[in-house]
Order: C-alpha cells, then structure tokens, then sequence
C-alpha cells in the first residue's frame, strides 16, 4: 500500500464470469473451492452483486498474442467485462486522458459508484470503477498501515535506546594490574542480547573476571542481563574473601526477581597478582580454558550449577597457578556453536587450535583474529551473541 497519495489507489477489481444461478455457483466456489466471499449486495432494483476470491492473490490479466487466422484473433476489440477499481475515478479519468487514453463518457454514478470505460489500442474494452464501499476500506487499510508502521518506528527508537543502555553495562573501564594483560567483547546477534562479561576492581592488586549468558533472547534476555550485572558489581566486594557467599546472594537475588524459567550461565575468575593465584568458580558454564606456555590445555570445569533454578544453591571453588606466557580464554556458546552452511559448528577444537596459533599476538589482536575466524567461518546470518574474554599473563616489570 503506498502511502503518498499522490498517484491514486489502483488495483485490479474483478473478472466477470457468467453464470446460470448466482446461489448454485456461489456454492461452488465456496464450499468447493475453498474461496471467500468479498461481496454479496442486492440493490433496490432486485439485482444481486457476488464476488468471491481465493484465499491469496488477486485477479490478473494476461495478455496473449494469438496465431493469425485462429479462434482468439476473433476474440480482439471485445468488451473483456474486466473492471479496475479505483478510489478516486475522475483524477484517474483526467490523468489517463491526459496520456490519450480513450473513454468512451465522462465518468457516471450508478450502484453507489462511480464508472467509465475506455479501449486500448486494439480496441478492446475496459472498466474503471470506483465505488463507496471501496474506497472507505482502502481508507481503513491507510489507517491500520500508517498505525503499524508508527507503532514499529517507535519500537525501533526504543530497542535503539536500550540498545545504548546496554552498552553501558559492559566495562567501561579496564582495572590496571602489572603482570596480566586482558580484553574482552560481545558481538550481539540482536540489538540486545543477554550474554555478559565484565572486568570487577577487587582491591588489593586482585581483578576479576566475570562472563555470563542469560536464558532466552532479544529484551527479555537483556533485562535478566542487566538485573544479573547489577547484583554482581553491587555485592563484588565480597568476592575478595568470600566468592562463595557472593555467588549465594547473587543467585538468591536472581531468584527471586525473575520468573520460574529464567537462568544465566556464570563464570567468575579472581586473579591475585600478588600470589599468581587463579581462583574460580563455574556455575554451569562451559569450561574456561587455561592454555600454558607449553601448549599443554587446562580446562576449568563446571564448580556448581546454572544460577536462578534453585532457591537453595551453593558451589565450590577452585584454584591454580598461573604463570608469565599462559593464557586465559573464557567465552560463550555463540562462539563454539557458530556453524557453516554444511551444519558442521566452529567447536571448541577450532577455538583451542586458533588460540594455539595467535597466543604470542598481543590480546587485543589475539581476541579479533578469533573472532574474524569465527565469522568467516559461519556464513549465515549470526544465531547467538558471541562473547569471548583472552587474559594474556606477563612477567612482573
């Protein structure tokens, strides 16, 4: 439907088929066929007007070119019966006898409309009709096109401002630290998403790292991510001696504020400079992945479980060394279960290998070449948000 109302409303009405009885045949097409009635009037006069259409489409004129000396040769310079509706018949009148169209009157009013009829250049006749009826519904649908396209602009405006809000709630600040180096980004596969990282100034030369991914998508997904973000920075202090506890009343919290079917993955890492301590908890997200200066690969498995299920929930810690050259990659599902054409999915070998093959890169170089692999590895429309975190450890200066 266009909307400029410079050029009038047109569109083919109706293709006349004669038939014996109205009633019989409209059964026919209905009952039988399948069609649904668009008009069914009796006039003052007696006179009953029916049509019907199929559920989809519209009727088409096709024109046809036939053999000299055959049967359809007679059939050209006829009346064809075919009429096209329009709202506004007298502006279409005066546009198309402006282009020499040739009418046969003046536009007439009859049956609560308006008619003309006009040849082409074999002479053929058709009908330009517009009645009242018709023109109140294309107003109507003028009216329900522009409230829905307003209605989408807005929605548009609004996911672009959340889009904006949620930008924010990513680090916007990266804590200094001496002996590690670190990056981290999310690339979402809506304008909102709920996968989450974040960098946690814990004091005492101790930084964390948090990755996360929220069930569901789009803005409901984005809220749980914003309610989830905002328990964990509220509460990091804790995180210094008592990850544990943290963890309790962050899942608590997000127990209590989200529905039966909400839950988020979390991964949180502490990393003490002064000791070269990793210390880590896994709620139910995949294994981090520690890659030594040797190559050799430590996963850091699962701790406890996915948070908000359980009203009652506990997990455990675990810890290790780490040391100058060893490198840390934390990441979401987005990134392993991005798949090609052939189904086959980027897996966590590709992410192994890749990081095997860019681990002397500095982080943030590091951190885009997997990612460009990513992507080019899967040449379809991006699925999952896609969200990876690489720590990269240093020597003290």
């Amino acid at each position: 439907m266009r909307l400029d109302r410079e050029d009038p409303y047109l569109s083919l009405h109706v293709v006349l088929v004669y038939v014996r009885d109205q009633e019989r045949s409209l059964r026919f097409f209905v009952d039988q066929l399948g069609f649904r009635v668009v008009v069914d009037r009796r006039f003052e006069s007696g006179e009953r007007w029916v049509e019907v259409a199929p559920a989809d489409g519209s009727a088409n004129i096709s024109l046809v070119a036939p053999k000299p000396g055959s049967e359809g040769c007679k059939l050209i310079g006829r009346d064809t019966q075919i009429f096209f509706l329009s709202e506004d018949v007298p502006a279409k009148f005066d546009e198309w006898s402006k282009r020499g169209i040739r009418f046969h009157s003046d536009p007439t009013r009859a049956f609560e409309g308006t008619f003309a009829q006009f040849e082409d250049v074999d002479g053929n006749l058709f009908g330009l009709a517009g009645f009242d009826e018709a023109r109140r519904s294309v107003e109507a649908q003028r009216r329900t096109l522009e409230q829905k396209l307003e209605t989408e602009r807005r929605a548009a405006q609004e996911l672009e401002i959340a889009k904006q809000v949620q930008s924010r709630l990513f680090p916007q600040i990266h804590p200094e630290l001496k002996t590690v180096e670190y990056a981290g980004i999310c690339l979402q596969a809506r304008q909102v998403g709920g996968d989450y990282f974040d960098f946690l100034n814990l004091g005492q030369q101790r930084l964390g790292f948090v990755i996360g991914d929220v069930s569901g998508k789009g803005i409901a997904a984005a809220l749980l991510m914003a309610n989830l973000q905002a328990n964990l920075r509220s509460q990091c202090a804790t995180a210094v001696d008592h990850p544990q506890l943290l963890l309790r009343s962050v899942n608590r919290l997000f127990y209590e504020n989200t529905g039966d079917s909400a839950y988020a993955s979390l991964f949180l890492a502490e990393y003490d400079e002064p000791a070269r301590r990793l210390r880590y908890a896994n709620c139910g997200h995949l294994s981090g992945l520690l890659l030594r200066t040797d190559n050799r690969l430590e996963q850091l498995d699962s701790t406890g479980t996915l948070l908000g299920l359980f009203q009652e929930w506990d997990c455990s810690t675990r810890e290790c060394e780490v040391f100058p050259g060893d490198v840390l990659a934390l990441y979401t599902d987005g990134v392993t279960e991005a798949h090609n054409n052939a189904g086959e999915e980027f897996g966590e070998c590709r992410l192994i290998e890749r990081l095997r093959r860019y681990r002397e890169s500095p982080c943030q170089t590091l951190l885009t070449a997997i990612l460009n692999e990513v992507r080019e590895f899967s040449s379809e429309e991006q699925h999952d948000d896609i969200t990876l975190i690489i720590a990269k450890f240093r020597a003290a200066p």
